[in-house]
């Protein structure tokens, strides 16, 4: 095994096994080789922590995957055509011995632009910031002692267009300062780290998230003892509601521990549930977590026709005070919807005390739901063929 594929492989379980840095098959990994020709990334839709030297990457020629961002023709196709027109160059830039439907990262181009070893991570730490009214002014703040500042960088459809902003970013960012930016803050997004070595990278990485952790902190309440007799009326209201409301039945899962608790304690829980939060959150979660004082079918089948109607999914994740969370799905997916809700509630209540929560609007959910990248990418998480 060549020293780029090992520092990948180093580099993606070392941060993809941390649900509080990656959750299911999000965030990306990419090395480059010595000789500046190949780039070994993560594939689309796998998990970070899976990766081996058989499966979970692939290699592309690096003057090919440049050549998107800087081919102008793209720019000027609709928007459907555009994308997979990307899907397809990533793909012919593939450089390798892999015969299954793996496709690289579709976020390859974006790290061509970068340093030599690049982690793409949706932390709930850096979370709190790119998700808060006032988050760019509170990490200024944090980060005023580095010699190299951050790059900020705003919500940016994903995709051709956030490479190509990045890029004109760093090139930017690289006349001010004589060098590429090693920390990439995304907006509504997620955190970038680049170095020129793996271990350069993986110490960033921990440094950032430990700064960034300083001036947050987790709510947590006591769990309670919840009856069988009531988790099990939950799940009936839930799969009711969900049947009523969509006209399909539902395979529920039930999670609670502290954290969940402490959320729900809160005063604003359910007004904090407004919006969608991420990408992340909308493709695997289907949007936030329904908030319930009390469980109600009515309620929730109307929630869930509303959001159909509106042209998007039917929420996945249920939150009911004093009892739980309820997650609709399969086996293999309803983890990932518990760990995104468990992200997106300490980063909804934390950017909430920083002044406010930052969510996509409506055209961003739009572009989100009917973008063909991330459906693949659910498709792969939920074990679906």
């Amino acid at each position: 095994m060549n020293q780029a594929l090992a520092d990948l492989i180093r580099i993606s379980r070392e941060t993809g096994g941390d649900p509080t840095l990656v959750q299911g098959g999000g965030g990306n990994t990419s090395v480059k080789t010595a000789d500046g020709q190949y780039m070994y990334i993560k594939a689309s839709g796998t998990a970070l922590k899976d990766m081996n030297e058989k499966a979970g990457w692939r290699r592309l020629r690096l003057d090919m995957a440049l050549s998107v961002v800087k081919d102008k023709s793209i720019a000027q196709m609709d928007t459907r055509s555009r994308e997979l027109e990307v899907v397809n160059r990533l793909l012919l830039a593939c450089d390798d011995d892999v015969r299954t439907e793996a496709r690289p990262s579709v976020e390859a181009h974006l790290h061509a632009w970068l340093d030599k070893c690049v982690i793409h991570l949706h932390p709930s730490a850096a979370g709190a910031y790119v998700n808060a009214k006032n988050g760019r002014a509170k990490l200024r703040q944090l980060f005023k002692a580095e010699s190299l500042p951050p790059l900020w960088v705003p919500y940016t459809d994903p995709g051709y267009m956030l490479a190509k902003r990045i890029a004109r970013l760093v090139e930017g960012y690289r006349k001010e300062f004589g060098s590429r930016p090693a920390i990439l803050f995304l907006e509504k997004h997620g955190l970038f780290i680049t170095a020129n070595s793996a271990a350069g990278a993986l110490r960033l990485v921990r440094r950032v998230i430990r700064l960034c952790s300083s001036k947050l902190r987790q709510p947590r309440a006591p769990v309670r003892k919840v009856s069988a007799e009531e988790i099990e009326r939950a799940k009936l209201c839930i799969a009711q509601g969900y049947s009523r409301g969509t006209g399909e039945q539902a395979r529920i899962w039930y999670y609670y521990n502290d954290a969940i608790e402490g959320f729900c304690r809160l005063k604003d829980a359910g007004r904090m549930l407004r919006g969608c939060l991420t990408p992340d959150e909308l493709v695997y979660a289907n949007g936030p977590a329904i908030w319930m004082e009390k469980c109600d079918p009515h309620r929730i089948a109307k929630h869930l026709k509303r959001q159909i109607a509106a042209g998007g999914k039917p929420a996945a994740a249920f939150l009911v005070r004093g009892v739980g969370l309820f997650v609709v799905g399969t086996e293999k997916i309803a983890p990932t919807v518990r760990d995104i809700v468990l992200y997106s509630t300490f980063i909804r209540a934390n950017a909430h005390r920083m002044g406010g929560i930052l969510t996509l609007n409506k055209r961003q959910e739009d572009f989100i739901n009917n973008w063909e990248s991330e459906a693949f990418r659910k498709k792969l998480a939920s074990g679906k063929k």
